[in-house]
């Protein structure tokens, strides 16, 4: 018998139509609504993030919206751990847990219960205990008198890593307290990701691949792990996703056709643009929040940030022609990289497994993309899917 909680998942590439179509299945389940969007979760961040709004939401509870102030470092670990609450605060009203947004590995985090929390602990501890003995004497061990030094891992990029460290240590002005620490310490005294990230690429390609450059956070975490560990944290997550649902979960990906999703992509970037995002992104610049921050690096917060640097620096007028072009050409990077992350979104959701698709050209055969009718289409066919779990509850 499965004693595993419920849950429905409903995610899909940015701009695809989720929101709409999460209410209505919340409605006709009696659920709750779990945001798994890495942006909708900072207060302020309204029309870059698409956030819903409360006419929208049409009576249904949302959870993981507005909840945090931009300097807060919301990541996975954060909202593994309170998605799990949620759900089970959701479950003991007898209402069924829907988890809707297109962050995937958050998803992955939740569904399978990746383990973060003991790994970070883990390397915490051990860095700690031997981090004064470390920075005593180089990272490298030797053999012997009469042997040639080895490397402490059986990756050989392991002695580069031990090398770089010691030779950035010896260089900074604080000592570090942990090696997390001292990359830190390293890049906010040099600004220099660039060489961090190539290390990254080096020793993780795979990792390399997927966590962006801007994102500093997720570069050092994965050097940190490398370097206690001896292994890429890519390997690591690959192990985590080959576990088990800890739910009894449907997984639902919507997906439409490319060119056409990319034409609503373009077209919601418009729609943002006159609704007031380049106002908005200008008022949490104006109350202090730059692009250090995770929230800041958001598609649609970085591009136009950046944008009002170049103004504010050249001192051009709004209205203006330079001012219209560096604008113009902010909102045209916002719709290549919503694009690209598009893309990357269903690389990532074709690699998980037990994934249900959606597609959207499919169901609207007789009806509009956009109609009630083809949203009631695959509404019907996710209650038949779901129907198990939903007659249990």
């Amino acid at each position: 018998m499965n004693n595993k909680k419920p849950l429905i998942i409903l995610t899909g590439p940015t701009a695809v139509g989720k929101t709409d179509l999460s209410i209505k299945l919340a409605k006709a389940v009696n659920g709750e609504i779990i945001s798994a969007d890495s942006a909708q979760v900072y207060k302020g961040f309204d029309i870059g993030s698409a956030k819903v709004t409360h006419e929208e939401m049409q009576g249904v509870p949302h959870h993981l919206i507005d909840v945090f102030e931009p300097d807060y470092a919301f990541d996975v670990t954060v909202f593994q751990r309170e998605a799990k609450r949620i759900v089970d605060e959701i479950i003991s009203r007898r209402h069924i847990p829907i988890v809707a947004g297109g962050t995937g590995f958050y998803i992955q985090a939740l569904l399978y219960d990746i383990d973060f929390n003991s790994e970070a602990e883990s390397v915490e501890e051990s860095f700690e205990k031997s981090f004064e003995k470390s920075f005593e004497k180089p990272f490298i061990e030797e053999k012997s008198s009469n042997s040639e030094t080895s490397i402490t891992t059986n990756i050989k990029s392991k002695g580069f890593l031990n090398d770089f460290i010691n030779e950035l240590v010896s260089k900074l002005d604080e000592k570090p307290i942990t090696f997390r620490n001292a990359l830190e310490i390293y890049l906010e005294t040099t600004n220099d990701i660039d060489t961090l990230y190539n290390l990254l690429k080096e020793i993780d390609p795979e990792s390399g691949k997927l966590i962006h450059k801007n994102n500093h956070r997720k570069v050092i975490r994965a050097l940190e792990f490398y370097h206690f560990h001896g292994y890429p944290i890519s390997e690591h997550n690959k192990k985590e996703r080959q576990k088990d649902s800890i739910y009894n979960s449907f997984y639902f990906v919507l997906n439409m056709n490319r060119d056409k999703l990319y034409d609503r992509i373009n077209r919601r970037v418009d729609i943002m643009t006159d609704a007031g995002l380049i106002e908005e992104v200008s008022k949490l610049r104006n109350m202090g929040y730059d692009l250090s921050l995770t929230s800041m690096q958001a598609i649609g917060y970085k591009e136009i940030y950046s944008a009002l640097d170049v103004i504010e620096n050249e001192k051009y007028s709004p209205g203006s022609s330079e001012y219209e072009e560096v604008i113009h050409h902010a909102l045209e990077q916002i719709k290549l990289n919503t694009r690209h992350f598009a893309k990357r979104q269903l690389t990532w959701f074709r690699r998980e497994k037990d994934v249900i698709w959606l597609d959207k050209d499919e169901f609207s055969k007789n009806y509009s993309l956009d109609s009630n009718e083809t949203d009631d289409e695959i509404l019907n066919f996710i209650l038949n899917k779901c129907r198990y779990i939903l007659t249990k509850e």
